[in-house]
């Protein structure tokens, strides 16, 4: 075989799992264009089958060696294998979440499976993207497709006005984000890639000059912005408020994990004489992000502002592990994230499921809805008590090993802000619970859990699948700690041969 050809298949093989996700939408927009009718089932089989098939492929290279390919601007080592996981396994669900909605509105469904999986892929990317170009692309696939499934009602006023506030924002922290790289660029003579950035500022002498440190604020800047911390949080309410809930869902974790992905990767590698500046300056943002989100959720009547100031505060407590810059503190965080799916999507999924029956998303329009339909109202009990931090659900377990991580890395007043507003937080889920559980006894039971309809168990499979993932996600929000010791030895073992490490 000759050495081109070689090249070629390596280079392949590196992004085989994006490639697989590629093949599957060009076969749903295939079936789409070539169907004389609705194929609904069949697309989202051909989506599901994809997005599994991505999953068997990454776990099957779990133990594999760092790779780098296509000139060295991209490369897969552990650290981007896990993240790769997480974002293909939070889009499994959102697509069962989905089909009810979907039904509901009579939107075109091939559209929405496209644009999920285009999302997914371009989430992926910047996992492993080792080049300033190839991040810059790969974001802007993931953001492009977020302004459309924000936009995706088109006749939904609110959801064309949620789509172009993201379109503005997303525009302004892609900028920040590029002028940082220019920076980058300058600085270190011309070097493009992320590593080769480290021996171009040694070589120029560059290291500790004032261009760099303008490139750490613009860079941190953007990605603060794209991961919604405060103080550049101010655009993700309305935009949770205004896109469609399973947009919402799908949106709220996977530009998270993509963004968190890219900032450790960024700030590790090509930031790495300025740790203890970007240290700060995410402790700062980290601090900002858990009170202000936790404070302002609790006067929110709204479901899907409530979570979106509750994602700022969950933010907050992931980039302590980033910022505790140890092999401890990156494993706890990706358990923290593993846990974060199940249950922010669990919660998604009850919130999706109540405002498909009644059209509301007020937090009062809760009251009785355990006593109407009860799998809801335990399953959206269990994700928010996990959500706040309750022992012995997952999100306990998850915190407990983030915060002491973050203490033992001396970190003692982001530790213990973190600690307060995680208690906090339990204020806010346990005023809904009440509301779900316990009506006030002097209230009637209000209109919208009189006329809600529970579907009889044998009801259709579009019924069925949004319950199973509700059982699905409730399940792992109080099931899924209970493995952490042996969860974060195997997390701690692989992330062993990153290159996050290699630079220590």
């Amino acid at each position: 075989m000759k050495p081109e050809s070689s090249m070629f298949l390596l280079a392949g093989g590196t992004i085989l799992p994006e490639c697989v996700l590629i093949l599957g939408l060009l076969i749903i927009l295939i079936i789409d264009l070539a169907s004389t009718k609705k194929e609904t089932t069949v697309l989202y089989i051909t989506s599901l089958t994809t997005l599994l098939g991505t999953i068997a492929i990454l776990s099957s290279r779990w133990d594999t060696e760092s790779i780098t390919s296509f000139s060295g601007s991209f490369q897969i080592d552990s650290f981007s294998r896990i993240f790769q996981i997480f974002i293909t396994l939070c889009s499994i669900p959102c697509i069962p979440l989905s089909i009810e909605y979907i039904e509901c509105t009579k939107m075109p469904i091939s559209e929405f499976l496209v644009f999920v999986l285009t999302g997914t892929v371009g989430g992926m990317f910047p996992c492993g993207a080792n080049d300033l170009v190839t991040i810059f692309v790969s974001s802007e696939c993931l953001n492009l497709c977020s302004y459309s499934l924000c936009g995706y009602t088109k006749r939904d006023i609110r959801s064309n006005e949620a789509a172009m506030k993201y379109l503005l924002t997303g525009g302004i922290g892609s900028s920040m984000l590029v002028y940082g790289f220019s920076w980058l660029y300058g600085l270190s003579g011309g070097e493009t890639n992320i590593q080769e950035i480290v021996n171009g500022l040694s070589n120029t002498q560059m290291y500790n000059s004032a261009g760099v440190s303008i490139a750490l604020v613009c860079v941190t800047s953007g990605l603060a912005l794209k991961l919604s911390m405060a103080p550049f949080h101010q655009w993700t309410p309305d935009i949770y408020e205004g896109s469609p809930t399973p947009v919402v869902a799908f949106l709220s974790i996977i530009s998270k994990i993509a963004g968190v992905a890219l900032a450790t990767r960024i700030l590790n590698i090509s930031f790495v004489s300025s740790a203890n500046e970007w240290k700060l300056i995410l402790e700062v943002l980290a601090i900002s992000s858990m009170i202000l989100g936790n404070l302002v959720a609790i006067t929110q009547t709204s479901m899907k502002r409530m979570l979106a100031y509750s994602s700022i505060s969950q933010v907050g407590y992931i980039i302590i592990g980033v910022i505790t810059g140890n092999l401890s503190g990156y494993t706890s965080m990706c358990i923290y994230i593993l846990f974060y799916i199940f249950m922010n999507l669990g919660t998604f999924a009850c919130v999706i499921s109540f405002g498909s029956r009644t059209g509301t998303d007020n937090i009062r329009d809760y009251a009785g809805l355990y006593a109407k339909d009860p799998l809801l109202g335990f399953s959206s009990t269990s994700c928010s008590l996990s959500l706040g931090g309750i022992p012995p659900l997952t999100g306990f377990f998850g915190k407990l090993y983030l915060f002491w991580c973050g203490w033992q890395a001396g970190f003692y007043l982001l530790v213990s802000i973190a600690l307060i507003t995680s208690v906090i937080s339990i204020y806010y889920y346990l005023k809904i619970i009440r509301l779900i559980i316990y009506p006030r006894n002097n209230e009637r039971v209000n209109y919208y859990i009189r006329t809600y309809i529970v579907p009889p168990v044998a009801s259709s499979a579009t019924k069925n699948s949004i319950k199973v993932s509700i059982l699905v996600c409730a399940m792992g929000s109080i099931l899924l700690g209970s493995p952490t010791n042996p969860m974060f030895s195997l997390i701690e073992d692989t992330l062993r041969s990153s290159i996050l490490f290699s630079h220590s």
